[in-house]
């Protein structure tokens, strides 16, 4: 792991880093604040949603007060593999900037986009080793697409993770035109490979349970009715009986003053159970 700078921020550290990753082929970067102290802290794993970078929270969502009043280290990554030779599209939302947290099995992605495995694996692995968390005290959150691979890792890696939340996720993305682009491209047109990835479908079958759900919605959020739908993570969590705290946050929208407006909210709700 390569220290790329680093920043004193509310009496801690955030560093850039830089590692090689075998689960991609690839380097990738990331972001980690880690508070004043000596640790072990709590681990709260951030990721963030289409086109964004390890940046994008980094700068944006103000979570380091937070973070530092709750002893809590925060971890941002990139969003996917990128550099020459990596495969790409056009689109805002296929390829670089749009890995959505799976592992690709459909060429070309595949040789490199395989983010669940770095994210579960390889992510998590360099940050025990270079930093002083304690790995027995992770949760995980993020934003829209970032959202989505909170709730599916989480409940598909409930031995990692012991808290989850998410602000404005991509609730099923089967049922999503980005989702369903996504899904197509990077597992295949048949939909049974996609399943094993819907949040609704993995809590409707029962996966691990969490002692409650934190999601924040933005009731002025241009995506949420032909892409996000909460209401279908309400409907699946009420039928298996999953606690789930919607909150609808009226007025507001997609962008980061929605996440900076309530960040601490979700801060302290992973620290209380972590």
């Amino acid at each position: 792991m390569e220290i790329l700078k680093q920043h004193r921020v509310h009496g801690g550290t955030l560093s850039y880093c830089r590692h090689a990753s075998e689960a991609t082929g690839t380097p990738m970067t990331f972001s980690i604040f880690t508070p004043a102290g000596v640790g072990p802290f709590p681990l709260l794993v951030w990721l963030s949603g289409l086109t964004c970078t390890e940046d994008n929270f980094t700068t944006k969502a103000g979570a380091y007060g937070a973070a530092a009043a709750a002893g809590m280290a925060i971890v941002a990554p990139d969003t996917s593999p990128r550099g020459q030779g990596v495969a790409d599209d056009p689109a805002y939302d296929l390829g670089q900037g749009a890995g959505f947290y799976v592992d690709a099995t459909q060429e070309p992605w595949a040789e490199h986009f395989q983010m669940e495995s770095y994210i579960t694996g390889d992510l998590l692995a360099v940050v025990a080793d270079g930093f002083p968390v304690d790995m027995g005290r992770v949760g995980i959150s993020g934003h829209s697409m970032g959202g989505h691979g909170a709730l599916t890792l989480a409940l598909r890696h409930s031995n990692l993770f012991k808290s989850v939340s998410a602000f404005a996720p991509i609730c099923s993305p089967s049922r999503c035109d980005w989702g369903r682009k996504a899904f197509t491209a990077y597992l295949g047109a048949h939909e049974t490979a996609w399943m094993p990835h819907d949040a609704c479908v993995l809590i409707e079958a029962g996966a691990a349970k969490f002692d409650d759900i934190l999601v924040d919605q933005g009731a002025g959020d241009d995506f949420l009715e032909n892409q996000l739908k909460p209401e279908l993570l309400a409907a699946a969590c009420k039928t298996a009986g999953q606690s789930l705290t919607l909150r609808m946050q009226p007025g507001y929208d997609h962008s980061y003053f929605f996440m900076a407006s309530f960040i601490a909210d979700h801060v302290a709700w992973h620290a209380a159970r972590l």
